[in-house]
């Protein structure tokens, strides 16, 4: 009997080397492959055991419109504790379409004064990265302040949201203040996906509205496109610095394999000096390291 659970014991304890081994194998080739651009990159990836694998961890990254999904769960709790449906109905002027913006609401509704519900604000802002619509839900919804309050309550550390993206636009510097550690992104998505931020049609919406995103198909879903793997994900991309280099080209998303395993991924890429493609590239030549890796396991 006790030779039997020594065996036992021996087999578990090579089972957790060869696995440590092999998650330091995929960590060396994304540094392999990092290496290769004038950027800093960091990435984090979470298996659904919990395993959870960091490169370049240390740096703060510039978010961009990945906190916009920071946003649309502060926003879904706000009106989740209080009884207001997805479908409730909000007025907007004229005035919060502001122009030289990215906003396709405006683009679509150039004179306001609109109707306009929840749910359809936050698409805009999940699918579509819409920095007024972003604001809007900032000004007329839940705060800036109270949004990264609610994230913090989650017992979520290694982020920051100070600034709205009127903010980032007026001054680039300020992006620089809306920031994530890698690991942080990829714990706020898991928190996510176990219920404990929102729950029920809440959770549904939002969880819908990623997997349905089709902008950033250069980056997370590039290596998934000929597969049937389901990704639901968050984008973000900035200007170019004063040095002229892009401030952040970042995703985050949560990929389903049809053999029923799942795992979560988050790459930032800070001060490329690399074209728009290439840095989109980046991002897709880590994902396809971490499916490749994750899908023969």
């Amino acid at each position: 009997m006790k030779l039997k659970s020594l065996i036992l014991l021996l087999f578990a304890f090579i089972s957790i080397i060869t696995k440590a081994d092999s998650l330091d194998s995929l960590r060396n080739e994304i540094l392999c492959t990092v290496c290769k651009y004038d950027a800093t990159v960091g990435v984090a990836v979470m298996t659904d055991s919990g395993d959870t694998l960091t490169v370049n961890n240390d740096v703060d990254y510039p978010m961009m419109s990945v906190f916009k999904f920071h946003q649309a769960l502060a926003v879904c709790h706000f009106l989740q504790t209080r009884g207001i449906q997805l479908d409730s109905v909000i007025q907007v002027s004229k005035d919060e379409l502001r122009e030289n913006t990215y906003s396709p609401l405006r683009d679509r509704f150039p004179e306001g004064n609109i109707s306009i519900s929840m749910s359809e604000l936050m698409i805009y802002t999940l699918q579509q990265s819409d920095n007024n619509a972003c604001d809007i839900l900032f000004n007329r919804i839940l705060s800036v302040k109270d949004t990264e309050e609610y994230i913090r309550s989650l017992g979520l550390d290694g982020f920051s949201i100070e600034m709205d993206e009127n903010d980032m636009h007026q001054n680039l510097d300020n992006c620089y203040r809306n920031w994530t550690k890698p690991s942080g992104a990829v714990r706020l998505i898991n928190l996510f996906l176990e219920g404990k931020a929102v729950s029920g049609k809440y959770y549904d919406f939002i969880k819908r509205t990623m997997t349905e995103c089709t902008t950033g198909t250069a980056r997370l879903p590039y290596p998934l496109r000929n597969t049937a793997a389901v990704i639901g994900h968050k984008t973000g991309t900035g200007d170019k610095n004063s040095q002229g280099r892009y401030i952040g080209i970042n995703d985050i998303g949560f990929i389903d394999l049809p053999n029923g395993s799942r795992y979560l991924i988050a790459v930032f890429v800070k001060d490329s000096a690399e074209d728009y493609e290439t840095t989109e590239k980046i991002i897709a030549e880590i994902s396809s390291l971490v499916y490749n890796y994750i899908n023969n396991q």
